[in-house]
Parts: structure tokens; sequence; C-alpha cells
């Protein structure tokens, strides 16, 4: 309903009546125990458990299918994400990018781009490198492996706790 001075009113809306306060600073006590209960997880442990699931998906797609030519596709699948996510990791881990925030931002998104970039060459030369390539099988690999972040993540090795 329009005003005198030609302005509606607007019925506040129930999150202006109820603000939050903004989140306190933690202390360095609180900020190390933090970092203690969750430490980073090495990217070479992703990069692993992705060549050995890429392996064992492998192994099993040319069992199951007595076709040796599935085997490779899955494995040349798996592979399309692992040598990529380890050139990721080897460019993560230097020392170009851990100077400061900055660099360590340009740096992530620099790698990232290098491991799309080959990602996409390896599947663009799937068909020339793999005898009878299968692209389900390929992709099942692809797929597989591109999972294991999940999986590598809730197995990664935890340091052991110190007890008081």
């Amino acid at each position: 309903m329009p005003t005198r001075t030609g302005q509606q009113r607007v019925a506040p809306l129930p999150e202006d009546d109820e603000q939050e306060p903004p989140p306190r600073p933690l202390t360095a006590q609180e900020a190390r125990r933090v970092r203690e209960q969750n430490p980073p997880v090495s990217p070479w442990w992703v990069v692993a458990g992705q060549a050995g699931v890429g392996l064992v998906a492998a192994l099993l797609g040319w069992l199951l299918t007595g076709r040796q030519s599935v085997g490779w596709s899955v494995l040349y699948g798996a592979f399309a994400v692992v040598l990529p996510a380890a050139v990721f990791a080897r460019g993560l881990t230097g020392r170009f990018s851990s100077l400061n925030a900055g660099t360590a931002a340009v740096g992530f998104l620099l790698w990232e781009m290098v491991k799309i970039a080959l990602t996409i060459g390896l599947l663009m030369a799937a068909p020339r490198w793999v005898a009878g390539l299968s692209w389900p099988a390929l992709l099942v690999g692809l797929i597989l492996a591109m999972k294991v972040y999940w999986v590598a993540l809730a197995f990664a090795p935890r340091p052991k706790t110190q007890s008081s």
C-alpha cells in the first residue's frame, strides 16, 4: 500500500530480525587443535588410490569379459585421470605454489588448466594408443578413477594421536 510519499511499505523479512553475530576468530591454540584434528591429505595419496583402482578395474574388466582390449581400455581411462592428477599434484607441491596465498591461487588455476588440457589430449589420443578401444570401458575406468578422490580422503592415513 503506497504512503503519502509514494513509497510502498514492505514487511520485514524473518532473517532481518534475527541477525547472527559474526563468527569470532579462533585463538592460536584453537586453530592448532583444529589443524591437528584435520590434517591435510597428501595429493599423492589420492593419485596412488586412483592408480590402484584403475589397475583393479582393468583386471576385473579383462576377467569378466575375457577380452584383453576391454582391460586395456579401462586401464587407459584410469590413466587419463591418473597422469594429469600426478602432474597437478606435482605442480601444487612445488616451491612456487607455496610462496604466498596469491601465488597459491594462481598456481592452482594454472595447474588445473594443465590437468584439463592433458586429460583432453589423452582422450583424443586413445584410439591411436589402444588397439580395439572400447569407449564404454574407457569411460568406466575414467569415472572410477575420478571417484577415488572421495574414497582416498575417507581412508587417508591419519597421524597418530598422542595420549597425554
